[in-house]
């Protein structure tokens, strides 16, 4: 059985080969105790855990992700770029001319999943915190209670079960919240990406 060692707490752990072989290739950075933890945490403050530029403008490797709508609810765009060490690896972007911000920065989430390689380990960053805490925090007690919330009906039902789901089926990626519009190079990249439906 494989050893790693916890990015957050230094402490060595094992898990099962059965999920090793389930990821091939994955390299997992935390213990089950920082991950829970980490899930629980509430993200109120940007987290950039990789390295920063050389500029020192936000984190230089990850997936980064945007999206709204213009007016809200009306038409609006979602944008993705995938980078490496500064390094533009993949990007995406779409358009749906009746939508709301929220079904965007969701929709963005759920095409990220499909620019990294299965067993990849990569952050994912939104700057919406509603998207973050809606599938870190809040999904997993509304699958418990048949998808519903205390106070009424999940919004964005169709798309919150896919992205939890997606990001349940790939545990090698974590989902951050990054502050918007302060200068982070890629998430102002995401943003670009998510607006050019607006210039097209």
């Amino acid at each position: 059985m494989s050893e790693f060692s916890c990015r957050d707490c230094g402490a060595s752990f094992t898990l099962p080969q059965r999920v090793l072989e389930q990821y091939p290739g994955w390299v997992p950075r935390q213990c089950n105790k920082c991950r829970t933890a980490a899930k629980t945490m509430p993200k109120q403050t940007p987290i950039a855990r990789n390295a920063t530029d050389n500029d020192g403008n936000g984190p230089a490797t990850g997936v980064f992700t945007d999206g709204s709508s213009v007016p809200n609810p009306g038409p609006g765009g979602w944008g993705v770029v995938y980078v490496v060490n500064g390094e533009i690896v993949a990007e995406k972007h779409g358009h749906d001319p009746d939508t709301t911000n929220n079904r965007m920065e969701l929709t963005a989430l759920l095409e990220a999943l499909d620019l990294v390689p299965e067993g990849t380990a990569v952050t994912v960053y939104s700057d919406s915190h509603l998207a973050v805490r809606t599938i870190t925090e809040w999904a997993e007690g509304w699958k418990k209670r048949g998808w519903k919330r205390r106070s009424g009906p999940v919004e964005n039902l169709d798309l919150v079960q896919r992205v939890y789901e997606g990001y349940r089926k790939r545990p090698e990626l974590q989902l951050e919240w990054i502050k918007a519009h302060v200068g982070y190079r890629w998430n102002e990249y995401a943003d670009e990406l998510a607006s050019r439906w607006r210039r097209a």
